[in-house]
């Protein structure tokens, strides 16, 4: 069981990364195209802000947790969250 766990941790945090990695490419887009920022800045302007927005609230996850999700209906259990861990990395692939 503990073995589940960690795999589904470990997933997560490649979710995270490959979620991050393309909104983070989306975010810079237009003020590297329109020459706003340099590459350099733009990428550290956003990595910086990531990790900001990362540390300071749980406004987000809040939300999830208490209003999206019927958990009388749906179990969240390991194998539930390890598939849409992994549905939601093929989808953004």
């Amino acid at each position: 069981m503990l073995t589940l766990v960690l795999v589904v941790v470990f997933v997560a945090l490649v979710f995270e990364f490959i979620n991050g990695f393309h909104d983070t490419a989306n975010s810079i887009a237009t003020v590297v195209a329109t020459k706003v920022l340099s590459p350099g800045a733009a990428v550290s302007l956003a990595a910086a802000m990531n990790l900001v927005g990362a540390l300071t609230g749980t406004a987000v996850a809040a939300t999830i947790a208490t209003g999206i999700v019927n958990t009388g209906v749906v179990e969240a259990s390991s194998q539930v969250i390890l598939c849409a861990l992994l549905g939601g990395i093929a989808g953004t692939c």
